[in-house]
């Protein structure tokens, strides 16, 4: 008995302790957007804000385009997500569904690409775009996510795909169904989750990409999210008052969308991994 209780006592402290790293950097970046500017500054640092002031999430709309940038964002993300499900879903049921030649190579294409460090393309790709005319476009962010958020979609979608009863597929076929038809019409239906999750990972994927956003937007009213935040320097020091409330704003809607969902994105993440 009593080393049951030592072992749990042990376990939950490790849990407190874990959970208080992690949130720790998201704690003091919200405690720093409520300071005044002479609070944040002060030393020794105060743990917790004296008075909340609330200029830093007004400058952040008034000195700063920052509603223009969340859009980019928003619109970048939507489209790279939405792309990806289109394409990345019949991709995954071919390789998961279809047999024909080539399908070991071509997973093992799908995830050498993935293995690709961003800087390691980033040349190449800045050449292929300025020669494309689709610098400081959307488009011309739109593709190159495609080429880290795919590969995601592909493997994730095809591990859900291979646990729905191929049983499904040979009755839609009987009944006269097409492969279209039955992807369409069974498959899609029942991979809700899979999906969910799947558009969930990469809208997050897309909305946090700094590297590529910094290279190819040479146009500050083009500029995401990331890249504008970095963009924010003052003139002796880094306003990080504004720092702060400008990530604030962006991850806490991220937070809640996945402490909403997170049932699905977790069924959809297992789902690929349980043997039915």
């Amino acid at each position: 008995m009593t080393s049951r209780l030592i072992r749990g006592t042990l376990f939950y402290t490790a849990v407190i302790l874990f959970v208080v790293i992690v949130a720790f950097p998201f704690y003091w970046q919200l405690i720093t957007s409520l300071k005044s500017p002479q609070e944040i500054y002060q030393m020794p640092p105060a743990w917790w804000p004296s008075s909340f002031y609330f200029g830093s999430y007004k400058d952040v709309f008034t000195k700063t385009p920052f509603g223009l940038y969340l859009l980019n964002s928003f619109i970048v993300s939507s489209i790279t997500t939405i792309l990806c499900l289109v394409f990345g879903s019949t991709t995954a049921y071919a390789v998961a569904r279809l047999r024909f030649k080539g399908k070991k190579f071509l997973l093992g294409l799908v995830l050498s690409v993935s293995m690709f460090p961003p800087i390691a393309v980033l040349s190449p790709l800045f050449l292929i775009l300025k020669n494309l005319h689709l610098l400081s476009t959307y488009q011309g962010l739109i593709f190159p996510y495609m080429t880290f958020t795919m590969p995601l979609t592909i493997w994730i979608l095809s591990s859900f795909f291979r646990e729905i009863p191929k049983e499904l597929d040979e009755a839609a076929i009987v009944d006269g169904c097409t492969r279209l038809q039955t992807f369409w019409r069974i498959m899609l239906p029942l991979s809700g989750p899979g999906l969910f999750t799947t558009g969930i990972l990469v809208f997050i994927a897309a909305w946090n990409e700094f590297l590529f956003a910094f290279t190819f937007m040479t146009n500050d009213a083009m500029r995401t999210v990331p890249v504008g935040i970095a963009m924010f320097q003052g003139e002796h020091s880094l306003p990080w008052g504004d720092i702060s409330a400008a990530s604030i704003v962006v991850t806490v809607p991220l937070i809640i969308l996945v402490l909403i969902f997170q049932k699905r994105i977790i069924s959809g993440l297992t789902a690929g991994a349980v043997k039915g």
